[in-house]
């Protein structure tokens, strides 16, 4: 489950966490991952701007988490 840091806030994701994840990831996840919030990450990916790349499977929205690593830096 999230940690919500004192102000309400969601907590990010460390850098061992980020590497860790598979190939693609929900875009809870992403949005963590970002420091984005549930709402803003949602409205980003449906208008085409998230700042990734993004999947629409059906109703579900995928993050791609090469992108992901390489947009944060992080890309092996």
């Amino acid at each position: 489950m999230d940690e919500i840091e004192a102000n309400g806030r969601v907590k990010g994701m460390s850098r061992d966490e980020l590497l860790a994840l598979p190939a693609a990831v929900d875009l809870e996840t992403g949005n963590r991952a970002l420091g984005l919030g549930r709402s803003k990450g949602y409205e980003l990916a449906k208008r085409g701007e998230y700042p990734c790349r993004v999947l629409r499977l059906g109703n579900t929205y995928r993050v791609v988490t090469a992108d992901l690593l390489n947009l944060l830096g992080l890309a092996a």
